[in-house]
């Protein structure tokens, strides 16, 4: 137990930052995958079939590529596009994309079209009879949108969302291809330092189990507290 002890003999302070680190990359990922599948919602539900059409490609080419090549793409083909810009100002040096901003543009990206499709089937699981009352009530887009629809789609796309936050969880081991110290790249580290690879992988299997878990047990009280009050059927 000393190898995972916290201080300068163990590496429990940098496993500790490393799951620090994992949070926050899936947190700032599925946040912004959110709006971005919120915006795609919108735009698949849209009566214009260019924007719905665009939409469409969006999630099609997203969900039919790995997520690694993604976040190869961002990282190798980013620093490339700035470095191309760079040139035309006169910089020659290198220009390296941030792990973090990488990471989390690459998860997000690939959580915005899951999302996408989560939120447009809670939009479309609302009873269309609820939103024709609401208007035939006098009620504002925005009344319209605060009291009936927005409640209405949070309890039918928890669930999915779940699924999402926990994918989201997982994918931050991509990452760890950048560089960036999260879970998986340290308990990479360590193995190799200590020659103790069972022992870190191991670890870092408790620890992204913990964290879906307790993930889990949050969505479940989340989803008990959208569904109050309705009847079961």
């Amino acid at each position: 137990m000393e190898l995972l002890s916290f201080g300068d003999r163990g590496w429990g302070d940098e496993l500790a930052r490393a799951t620090a680190m994992t949070i926050a990359v899936a947190s700032c990922a599925f946040l912004l995958g959110l709006v971005v599948g919120s915006i795609g919602t919108y735009a698949k539900l849209s009566r214009s079939i260019v924007v719905a059409t665009a939409a469409d490609a969006y999630t099609t080419i997203v969900r039919g590529i790995p997520e690694l090549l993604i976040i190869y793409l961002l990282f190798f083909g980013g620093s490339g596009a700035l470095m191309f810009f760079a040139r035309m100002f006169g910089h020659t040096g290198y220009v390296e994309i941030n792990a973090f901003a990488t990471g989390v543009c690459a998860i997000a990206i690939v959580n915005g079209a899951y999302s996408l499709e989560v939120i447009r089937g809670a939009v479309l699981a609302v009873p269309r009879g609820q939103i024709e009352a609401a208007k035939a009530f006098g009620m504002s887009p925005w009344i319209l949108f605060r009291r009936v629809l927005a409640p209405q789609v949070l309890r039918f796309a928890l669930p999915g969302l779940g699924n999402v936050w926990q994918l989201a969880l997982k994918e931050t081991a991509l990452i760890s291809v950048t560089g960036l110290v999260e879970i998986m790249r340290q308990s990479t580290v360590g193995a190799g330092s200590t020659k103790q690879p069972f022992t870190f992988y191991a670890v870092a299997c408790v620890l992204y189990l913990t964290l879906t878990t307790v993930s889990g047990f949050g969505f479940s009280r989340a989803e008990r507290w959208a569904n109050r009050g309705v009847r079961s059927a």
